[in-house]
């Protein structure tokens, strides 16, 4: 016989309990609002920009291809791990089953590896457009976009299937407390009550490649903007260096998080910093992104307004 809170080893147990901030109930409430409020904005303006770069043909262009999939992937990705967070906070019960924090990982680590690639297939494509116009038509030919986009995808679904396989393989010996707002691989590897040397050093060169590389990539090609943005007119000049540093700020507040996280060994990290650090690249940023890349553009302001206008004539 063992009770619920036992297990043999190798027996996963039934379901996992998402702390969160359940030993500090007075940031609950606060956290919650900031949840629910990042959460609403998030899914209005991605929402937005998928819906204008539809329904508008003069944004049927190169950019928009990879500012739609960008949109739609923040989309997924807080919607993944927010309702289950919210849920949590306005509940005594803080469970979620075993079922469904492998799914809710998998998810998760499949979309945030997906959105490494996009964002750095964006800054390529920035690169190009501004250091290369002459030549944008050719180097960003339409099969490329839609071909760059697929790949991120695909290579981001199969490290995640990489890293699902090695986990779920993991014993936890009746541990079933996950300090974290929701499951994510180095939380779990974390709980493990077994050696984890081959889910760290696989996880250390998976998330190296889909972290590092673009971020490099992202670097070097805002390097190269601000290069040429220095030989345009000052009066552009202070436009143009706006734009890219509020981008790079986005930038860091999710490829900064991720490398805290998933760039060091699970064992080694602070679990108390490593959950509240975890925010920011699964709602700060997804919230942050449509007013960074989009919703700042005259083309997208008109657009949206155009179809606020005939929503508005519509419904009176």
């Amino acid at each position: 016989m063992r009770s619920g809170n036992q297990s043999f080893l190798g027996d996963s147990p039934k379901n996992f309990i998402l702390l969160g901030v359940s030993d500090r109930p007075w940031l609950e409430l606060p956290l919650f609002v900031v949840l629910l409020v990042s959460y609403v904005l998030a899914m209005l303006g991605n929402t937005a920009i998928i819906l204008v770069s539809r329904l508008d043909a003069q944004l049927h262009s190169r950019m928009y291809i990879f500012l739609s999939h960008l949109s739609f992937l923040d989309l997924c990705y807080t919607t993944t791990m927010v309702p289950q967070m919210l849920f949590n906070m306005g509940s005594s019960r803080k469970t979620i089953s075993y079922g469904g924090c492998t799914v809710q990982y998998a998810i998760f680590h499949w979309l945030g590896c997906t959105e490494c690639i996009v964002l750095a297939t964006m800054a390529l494509d920035c690169y190009v457009a501004i250091c290369k116009p002459l030549r944008y038509a050719v180097i960003m030919h339409c099969p490329f976009c839609p071909q760059l986009v697929a790949m991120a995808w695909v290579s981001g679904f199969c490290n995640s299937l990489i890293q699902v396989v090695l986990t779920v393989q993991l014993p936890f010996c009746g541990q079933q407390v996950l300090n974290n707002f929701f499951c994510e691989v180095p939380a779990m590897i974390k709980l493990s009550c077994a050696g984890t040397t081959v889910n760290d050093a696989t996880l250390a060169v998976l998330m190296a490649f889909f972290v590092l590389a673009p971020l490099a990539l992202i670097l070097l090609s805002y390097g190269f903007i601000a290069c040429a943005v220095l030989r345009i007119q000052s009066s552009k000049r202070h436009k143009a260096f706006g734009t890219c540093s509020s981008r790079l700020m986005v930038v860091s507040l999710f490829y900064l998080p991720a490398i805290y996280m998933y760039l060091q060994p699970p064992s080694s990290y602070s679990r108390e910093l490593g959950k509240f650090i975890s925010l920011f690249y699964s709602i700060i940023t997804p919230t942050l992104n449509p007013f960074t890349y989009t919703l700042r553009n005259k083309d997208v302001k008109g657009t949206l307004r155009r179809l606020l206008e005939r929503i508005w004539r519509i419904c009176r």
